[in-house]
């Protein structure tokens, strides 16, 4: 891989990773243009790490909060320590629920699901639901301190549906738990620190590719490091650029977006897959 295509990979993965507008999507969008494939998966996942690293250091006072307040419960069971600990409970929870149905889903996942058409008809279907949640529900006003198992249950549930190329990870989270009736401002927080364990536990996946070399040997040693800061760096950037924005501004945004973008990948590359597939 050239740095120009690490450069661009990692900053694609950056800035869609945390946007509700799948980054899968436009990973497999961005290797069709380039004209370049992967091998396996192990690249791909080293990308999700970088933008972990971003989350973790981003909101590493959440998660410091979180942890101690959870081990600090089985002594100490304050108020606050309680409200930290079944916070934790609800992030294990969903990310169990994610996990487990996420492997089940995971070998149904064929590659007509990878074809352009099918991810134009996922973000098309992902920008609806953003439609949806904006305009015709109202924003709940829950807290953490509001928060139930059932609550984690939806999320999680809506999380698994991200293992379809076009859905959309933080878009299915940011859904299902405003639907849920979390505030916003909650809704965008769980979503992040989610997206830690989740991603971190897909990286299992790649202990192979990492381990034999073969990730080093397909992509370059400076090629990763190029693409892994690049990731980092517009992680970090699409993490603080999203934020502010939901302070501001509405999800129908992202939601048009997803729809210009559905149009432009089902009428350009429609074409060449049906060719391919002659």
């Amino acid at each position: 891989m050239s740095l120009i295509e690490a450069i661009i990979f990692g900053i694609v993965q950056g800035i869609t990773e945390f946007l509700p507008i799948s980054s899968t999507a436009h990973i497999i969008i961005t290797q069709m243009l380039l004209g370049y494939s992967f091998p396996g998966f192990g690249f791909e996942i080293f990308l999700h790490l970088a933008s972990i690293l971003a989350v973790i250091i981003y909101f590493r006072k959440d998660l410091v909060e979180v942890i101690v307040g959870f081990f600090s419960f089985l002594g100490n069971r304050s108020k606050e320590n309680r409200v930290q600990f079944l916070f934790g409970l609800y992030i294990v929870v969903a990310t169990g629920i994610t996990g487990v149905l996420g492997i089940l889903l995971e070998g149904s996942i064929g590659n007509f699901l990878k074809t352009p058409p099918f991810i134009a008809i996922a973000l098309a279907t992902t920008g609806l639901f953003l439609i949806i949640i904006e305009r015709f529900f109202k924003y709940g006003n829950r807290t953490v301190e509001n928060m139930t198992f059932l609550d984690s249950v939806i999320v999680g549930l809506g999380q698994t549906l991200a293992v379809i190329p076009g859905i959309s990870r933080s878009g299915a989270t940011l859904i299902t738990a405003l639907f849920a009736g979390l505030s916003k401002e909650t809704a965008v927080r769980y979503s992040f620190l989610l997206s830690i364990p989740v991603i971190l536990g897909s990286s299992v996946f790649a202990i192979g590719d990492f381990a034999d070399g073969s990730l080093v040997a397909d992509i370059g040693l400076l090629s990763l490091v190029v693409a892994f800061l690049a990731t980092f760096i517009f992680s970090w950037l699409g993490i603080v650029w999203l934020i502010e924005f939901l302070k501001k501004s509405k999800l129908i945004y992202f939601a048009i977006y997803c729809f210009v973008a559905a149009i432009f990948i089902f009428f350009y590359f429609d074409a060449n897959f049906i060719m391919e597939l002659e």
